[in-house]
């Protein structure tokens, strides 16, 4: 009598949840490394639906299509979250997955990890641990609470462990390394074969500025004192303009002056040959900080904190708020920079994917 074979062994399932652009960066490399071991849900919110904030990351990175696009598009924090928290439920209800999967600080990271967390389901939070300690940005909101219900916390960084040691949160912790930086590694190839920037300028004869946090673009003396300094640089500045902040410079009846030059948005590899080319990037992109360091590109933020401590004590960052004297002086400075450390050391060594991958393969083959 034949033995009857034994029934393969299901592969568990993680639901990933991605919904803006930083997101789509870190999902391209640790995707690729979790369908390898897992079978992996990939969910988009709809945070960001543009073609330049979202389909053209999809193209350019390689990401698998979303098996589900939620379509929730933009609104009120509260709004949009409650909607995500809601849609997202339903799809976690009906997938029924192992683990779920979030990324960052967004508000899509938010409803993720409470609609698994209220469904008893495990969340992995990638970039966990990362404090600003300035509870007015919803980023460090989102963050916090995301931690706080994670049952596995994969830090980029010694600082973000420390962070979640202090607040008393220790099991389930890994310093992982950045999953930016495997993305960075992944892709400056490919940018420099592959991208065709909106304005292509000589390397180091432009600098690259961004503007997006509530706290800049929503405060008028803000945003106007940011421009103007901008148009007062010594060499020509691009800045891609997200379209909240367009349309927050059109209703002020803002233009760009000096040598200003107001684009698109960027796809991701446009932005990365930018980046990488560029004199100095001026942001307060918390993505960008990192990038520019990664590329060796000198940064000053245009924020009062970071929680990307290790760019400022690596000398690679410097934070001056909307202040024109600290702006102009952070420029100045520029040539008189040492120049910083490897990212590596901060980073890792673009391994990320893999470990973080392979650790939460591991977790859940244990649970199964």
């Amino acid at each position: 009598m034949a033995i009857p074979p034994r029934p393969r062994r299901r592969r568990p399932t993680v639901l990933t949840v991605v919904g803006a652009r930083p997101q789509f960066v870190k999902a391209a490399p640790l995707s690729r490394a979790l369908r390898g071991r897992l079978r992996e849900v990939l969910v988009h919110t709809g945070q960001h639906y543009d073609y330049e904030m979202s389909a053209s990351f999809f193209e350019q990175l390689e990401i698998p299509e979303p098996d589900r696009h939620l379509g929730i598009g933009s609104g009120s924090h509260g709004a949009m979250t409650g909607r995500m928290l809601e849609a997202l439920e339903a799809v976690m209800r009906e997938e029924k997955p192992d683990a779920v999967v979030v990324y960052g600080d967004t508000n899509s990271t938010l409803a993720g990890a409470l609609a698994a967390a209220k469904l008893h389901i495990p969340v992995a939070h990638v970039e966990a641990g990362l404090r600003s300690f300035d509870l007015r940005m919803p980023e460090e909101v989102n963050r916090r609470l995301t931690d706080h219900v994670s049952q596995l916390l994969f830090c980029p960084t010694k600082a973000a462990v420390a962070h979640l040691r202090r607040e008393g949160v220790t099991r389930g912790v890994f310093n992982a390394g950045d999953v930016m930086m495997d993305a960075v590694l992944e892709n400056l190839g490919r940018a420099r074969k592959k991208a065709r920037p909106e304005v292509a300028l000589p390397a180091r004869s432009y600098y690259v500025a961004t503007l997006h946090r509530p706290e800049n673009v929503d405060d008028d003396g803000r945003l106007r004192a940011i421009l103007a300094e901008l148009a007062r640089l010594p060499l020509p500045t691009l800045v891609p303009l997200h379209p909240r902040t367009r349309k927050r410079i059109e209703g002020l009846g803002l233009a760009a002056e000096g040598q200003v030059r107001l684009l698109r948005p960027a796809p991701y590899l446009e932005m990365l040959l930018l980046t990488h080319g560029a004199r100095a990037v001026l942001t307060d992109s918390g993505g960008l900080q990192k990038e520019a360091f990664i590329l060796g590109t000198p940064c000053i933020t245009l924020r009062d904190t970071t929680e990307w401590v290790e760019t400022i004590e690596a000398g690679a960052n410097r934070l001056v708020g909307a202040s024109p004297a600290k702006i102009r002086a952070a420029v100045r400075d520029l040539d008189r920079r040492r120049k910083p450390p490897s990212a590596r050391r901060a980073y890792g060594g673009g391994r990320a994917s893999e470990k973080i991958a392979a650790i939460l393969a591991r977790w859940l083959g244990r649970r199964a």
